[in-house]
């Protein structure tokens, strides 16, 4: 169980795999919590999972810190990270101001998304104390840019770009950093190079944790699952059972 992240390294040098969930509101973050999840993710994907938008490029600072404080509220000992959204990071000083609010709103740490590019942002967030997590591979931000979401890593100069990103990610001071839909060798010699968690999800089972959209997880989201995530329950289906109980009841 992690109770802070200054315990990932910890877990890193012992070969103990670190799960990571995402949560969106109180009730989800309170069970996470007591479930002994090792770290939260407030991820902008509630773009899709609980409100609907068509991917995550209309969420917004005030939506994610809407949910971030939600979250807060549920949990007493797993440690939150925020995503920063589409936009909040263009600069180093928007990045900080931004990483601030979500930080102020619950967060223990900040996720944007990119690698090499966007270090003086990365900088920016490290030096002002505030624990910081990577995102490359995959970049559900950048779905419109690429026109759709891509396996990454597949040719040798995307793997060479990939780790280049991740060598600079690390070196500026990220405490983790989540592949995305990375190739699985490429994921695993990523793991091997850097000093800081590699957080997997469509990546192999060789990184140093892995996350899961927990919509995905329990089948709670039916009208989607990406390929990679395995459904452990029907929650959809025992909704929609309770639910046609219950008007069976009342009639």
């Amino acid at each position: 169980m992690l109770n802070s992240l200054s315990d990932l390294t910890l877990k890193k040098q012992a070969g103990e795999r670190v799960s990571v969930l995402t949560a969106y509101d109180y009730p989800m973050a309170r069970l996470l919590d007591e479930a002994g999840v090792d770290l939260l993710l407030v991820g902008d994907s509630l773009g899709m999972v609980v409100l609907g938008m068509p991917d995550t490029t209309g969420v917004t600072m005030e939506i994610m810190c809407h949910h971030i404080r939600a979250v807060r509220r549920g949990v007493k000992r797993v440690p939150v990270i925020g995503d920063l959204p589409f936009h909040a990071y263009e600069t180093p000083a928007q990045a900080l101001a931004n990483a601030r609010l979500l930080i102020e709103a619950g967060a223990d740490a900040v996720k944007l998304e990119g690698g090499a590019a966007f270090i003086p942002q990365v900088r920016a967030i490290v030096e002002a104390g505030i624990p910081f997590v990577g995102h490359i591979g995959m970049l559900p931000q950048s779905v419109k840019e690429e026109g759709g979401y891509k396996k990454k890593g597949k040719t040798p100069a995307q793997a060479e770009q990939l780790l280049a990103d991740a060598l600079a990610l690390d070196a500026a001071g990220a405490c983790a950093i989540v592949l995305e839909s990375v190739v699985a060798d490429v994921a695993a010699e990523i793991t091997r190079q850097i000093k800081a968690t590699t957080i997997g999800i469509g990546a192999g089972k060789e990184t140093d944790a892995q996350v899961l959209v927990t919509p995905d997880l329990i089948g709670a989201f039916p009208w989607f699952c990406p390929p990679f995530a395995i459904p452990r329950a029907n929650v959809a289906g025992e909704i929609q059972r309770a639910v046609k109980e219950w008007m069976e009841a009342i009639q």
